[in-house]
């Protein structure tokens, strides 16, 4: 069984697209919605359908991913089972559960994620995917729209996501790490290119080059003013 792990707040404009893509999705599987107190229609539209399980916990990825992680092991899920970690606004590729599946046999791999891609045709967001690709093939650190995924067993081992209000993602796979090295699978997720545009994508991409530096040099700069919320 694979669970998907959805943290949410305020995602009404991207979760609907996030999850009609696993509506022809025939690998078992269950989606459980997290949400960090939405003030949209974000709980009403994880309502809509029988197959999410929508559960509530305070505002914070990590927190709120723990908790579905939490859920997941008290409902039957066994030690191999997948967590796959998706945001809201990022679609699998149409295969990705496959591949999971495909690998569950295989105690050989223990995480991993997909390669990245934007939504949208401009050069700019392109590189800013091919940057981060890079970074992944060489570092191992999966980001949080790269669609972690972990045996359920190693992620009880590691305690689970930090609590901290930032780059919980890049903690949790620095623990990864000393356990296992991570494999990275194509087609990429795609992930809604929105928050970008809307900041001005020259701006995101010297936010992300900031973000890797801080992460790389381990310059405890950032703040979570840094990552603020764009809906």
């Amino acid at each position: 069984m694979i669970y998907v792990i959805i943290p949410t707040y305020n995602e009404e404009k991207a979760l609907p697209a996030t999850l009609s893509a696993f509506l022809q999705e025939q690998t078992p599987h269950q989606i459980i919605v997290v949400d960090g107190g939405s003030t949209d229609r974000t709980r009403d539209i994880a309502r809509q359908t029988s197959r999410v399980i929508l559960l509530t916990a305070s505002k914070g990825r990590g927190t709120q991913m723990n908790v579905g992680a939490a859920y997941a092991a008290e409902h039957q899920c066994d030690e191999e089972d997948w967590l796959l970690f998706l945001h809201a606004d990022t679609i699998l590729p149409s295969n990705g559960l496959q591949h999971l599946q495909a690998m569950s046999e295989n105690l050989t791999v223990q995480a991993g994620g997909f390669f990245h891609q934007f939504s949208g045709n401009d050069w700019r967001l392109r590189f800013i995917s091919w940057l981060d690709n890079f970074r992944c093939q060489h570092s191992r650190i999966i980001y949080g729209d790269q669609a972690c995924f972990v045996r359920q067993n190693l992620f009880q081992q590691l305690g689970g996501f930090p609590n901290q209000a930032i780059l919980e993602d890049v903690a949790f796979c620095e623990k990864l790490l000393k356990h296992t090295s991570p494999v990275l699978l194509s087609p990429p997720v795609i992930t809604d290119s929105r928050r970008f545009v809307q900041m001005g994508i020259w701006c995101s991409l010297a936010r992300v080059f900031l973000i890797i530096l801080c992460v790389e040099c381990r310059i405890p700069v950032l703040t979570p003013a840094f990552f603020q919320d764009i809906r």
